[in-house]
C-alpha cells in the first residue's frame, strides 16, 4: 500500500478536533464537591459597610455644623467691632452667633480685654476686672454710653474655663430690640 503524496492525516480522527478534556471536579467515581466557601469575604463586607456608613454620618455631621454653626464664633474668640445676632442667654457662653452689622443685631462688642496669667484669681477679682467695660463704652462709643436704651453685658472666665487657658473678658453692648449699624 502506498500513502497519497501530500500531508499525513490528522492523528485525532476524521475531523482533526483533540479529544475533549476531562470532566471538572471528577475523581473517577463521581464529582468531587465544590470547597465551602470562606465566611471570611462576609466579614469583608460587613467592614466596608460599616466604614462607608461611619463616613456617611461623618459627612453629615460636618455639613450639619457648617450649616447650622456657619455665623458662630467661639466667645473668646469675638473681636472689638463684632456684632451679635443674639444676646447669650447663660452664664456659661461657648458660642455667639455673629452678623454684620449692618444686619438686625442686639450687642456689640466694644472691648475686648485679657486678664494676667497665673492662677485662678477667684471671681470677686474676675468681677472687679470687668468693672473696665465702663470706661471702655464711653471711649468707643462716648454718645452710647449715655444712651438709656444700651445696656452693657460681659463675658468673663470662671474657675473651669481659666483652667483651659481662658483670660478674656468681652464687653458687649446691648439693645432689648435689634438694631442695625454700629454704636460708635
Amino acid at each position: 500500500m502506498t500513502t497519497p503524496p501530500g500531508p499525513p492525516p490528522p492523528p485525532y480522527g476524521a475531523h482533526g478536533y483533540p479529544p475533549p478534556p476531562p470532566l471538572p471536579y471528577t475523581n473517577g467515581t463521581g464529582p468531587i464537591p465544590q470547597p465551602p466557601k470562606k465566611p471570611r469575604r462576609v466579614w469583608v463586607l460587613v467592614a466596608v459597610v460599616v466604614a462607608v456608613l461611619a463616613m456617611l454620618v461623618a459627612g453629615a455631621a460636618v455639613a450639619l455644623y457648617y450649616v447650622t454653626e456657619k455665623d458662630s464664633t467661639e466667645a473668646s474668640q469675638v473681636k472689638v467691632g463684632d456684632c451679635l445676632a443674639e444676646i447669650p442667654d447663660s452664664s456659661r457662653v461657648l458660642y455667639v452667633e455673629t452678623v454684620a452689622c449692618d444686619q438686625p443685631h442686639k450687642g456689640e462688642v466694644f472691648a475686648v480685654m485679657q486678664m494676667p496669667d497665673g492662677d485662678f484669681p477667684g471671681e470677686g477679682a474676675v468681677l472687679e476686672f470687668t468693672e473696665k467695660c465702663g470706661p471702655a463704652l464711653k471711649e468707643y462709643a462716648p454718645a452710647a454710653a449715655d444712651d438709656k436704651a444700651i445696656r452693657a453685658m460681659v463675658l468673663y472666665p470662671t474657675a473651669d474655663s481659666w483652667q483651659r487657658g481662658d483670660r478674656t473678658v468681652t464687653c458687649i453692648a446691648t439693645s432689648e430690640n435689634s438694631r442695625t449699624g454700629k454704636i460708635g
